[in-house]
């Protein structure tokens, strides 16, 4: 049996999760009000105006069930996106911005949905600790800080600039984070439920800001937004049931090509030949009492640059994300996404939830850990404290503590590598719960409670 924990990307996060399983919440109560809380704590990486996608495991009945809560393609006509350069480590990626590349958000609709299925606490309940950390303000930890720092070009526009950069100075580790318009945000979403987002008053205020800005979005495109469950991927992997989503994700692939004798050099080979994808994404993973499991993942892309007035609300930018773009975009449709919650399963029951957030490095970094969990017999902390390196077309970037005997072999070899000088959330962010223990990324400043 695996004890009760939440391992989230903000401490605050975990511990509004962990108030609500002692309280006697599902692992769906915890997860909704965790996240809730990451809309407060961790808006660098995610916000409620968002997508995501989770997976639910039912310990009482033994389903398992993906919910797609991610963003849709509006149906009306936007004004032409701003480019903006972002420096991402060692490299500068190109996104567009704008309330334009505001796809329909998802998460709201999402959480409401884990709640009525497999929740048992009151609704207001689950919002009070991200209402509590909205007003009190959230401290900065040191990761989100360096996100904050990479991100300032689009964090510090127009409305973003009095939150983020007060007095024009970018905050800082350790300073406070003080986003007063969340909390009539959040007594909203306490009052109204999910519905304020598609047809109650922060849907209206959405709809008048991207009128005014020149947004695609309409009331019809909210209006008709519906999550969407559906049966997940499986695959085997050392002797294990690994049970995931498919798409861009492509975990299970990756694990299917993974040799059994493991090593750096299988892992590199099963990661191999991958699109890189740049987002901002926070993960979040619950088990409780009754054995149920809950892992969400959920982003902002990398935020328009707008937020609602008076609701600090930042809008998502995912029409912006280019490389999740790899077909003619259709009204209503749902974009795709790189994110894949994950649960194993072996002879016992479930035996790890796990998930991951980073863009193409959220694959890397849930097969690492998936890796030496299952491969190395690590427990879930130190698999994830494991330095990483991830492959991104002839570059191959590898944090501190890489084999280096190996990776001069590479270069032997003729492949580029790209030594870190230091552990950096650029390598993901991964959250896990599991019978061996509980483990959450310090390089998104995570935590476990």
């Amino acid at each position: 049996m695996i004890a009760p924990a939440v391992a989230a990307g903000h401490p605050a996060t975990a511990l509004a999760g962990a108030e609500i399983l002692a309280a006697g919440g599902s692992a769906a109560d915890a997860a909704v009000a965790a996240a809730l809380a990451s809309c407060v704590a961790e808006t660098v990486m995610t916000g409620f105006l968002g997508g995501a996608h989770a997976i639910y495991f039912d310990a009482a009945d033994r389903t398992v069930r993906n919910l797609d809560c991610f963003v849709s393609v509006p149906s009306g006509d936007g004004a032409p996106m701003e480019s903006l350069d972002v420096r991402f480590g060692e490299e500068r990626v190109a996104y567009a911005i704008g309330a334009s590349s505001c796809a329909v958000p998802g998460l709201p609709a999402g959480l409401e949905a884990l709640w009525r299925d497999h929740g048992r606490l009151p609704w207001p309940d689950l919002v009070a600790g991200a209402l509590q950390l909205a007003r009190d303000g959230v401290s900065l930890p040191p990761a989100h800080a360096s996100c904050l720092e990479m991100l300032s070009p689009v964090m510090s526009m127009r409305e973003g600039g009095a939150i983020y950069a007060p007095g024009g100075t970018l905050l800082a580790a350790g300073d406070v984070l003080r986003q007063p318009g969340l909390v009539a945000a959040l007594e909203l979403v306490r009052d109204e439920g999910a519905a304020t987002a598609y047809t109650g008053s922060v849907a209206r205020a959405l709809l008048a800001l991207v009128a005014d800005r020149g947004g695609a979005i309409t009331a019809a495109d909210l209006a008709a937004y519906a999550v969407t469950w559906s049966e997940p991927v499986a695959c085997a992997f050392q002797g294990r049931r690994v049970l995931t989503r498919g798409g861009l994700a492509g975990v299970a692939e990756a694990l299917g090509r993974l040799g059994p004798g493991g090593g750096p050099s299988a892992v590199l080979a099963a990661l191999e030949g991958v699109a890189t994808i740049d987002g901002h994404t926070t993960n979040l993973t619950v088990v409780d009492g009754a054995g149920n499991a809950c892992v969400l993942t959920s982003s902002l892309g990398l935020g328009s640059g707008d937020w609602l007035p008076g609701l600090d609300l930042h809008l998502n930018s995912m029409l912006g994300e280019r490389d999740l773009i790899s077909a003619p975009l259709e009204p209503r449709a749902r974009m795709a996404s790189m994110m894949a919650p994950t649960l194993v399963f072996d002879g016992d029951g479930l035996e790890l939830a796990v998930g991951a957030a980073g863009g193409t490095r959220l694959r890397t970094a849930l097969v690492t850990v998936l890796d030496g969990v299952l491969h190395d017999n690590l427990v879930p902390q130190e698999a994830i404290d494991r330095p990483r390196f991830h492959p991104a077309g002839d570059v191959l970037n590898a944090e501190p503590g890489v084999d280096s005997d190996w990776l001069d072999r590479l270069e032997a070899r003729g492949r580029t590598v790209r030594r870190w000088p230091e552990r950096h959330h650029y390598f993901g962010g991964v959250s896990a719960v599991g019978r061996a223990g509980a483990g959450a990324d310090p390089r998104r400043s995570g935590a476990v409670r």
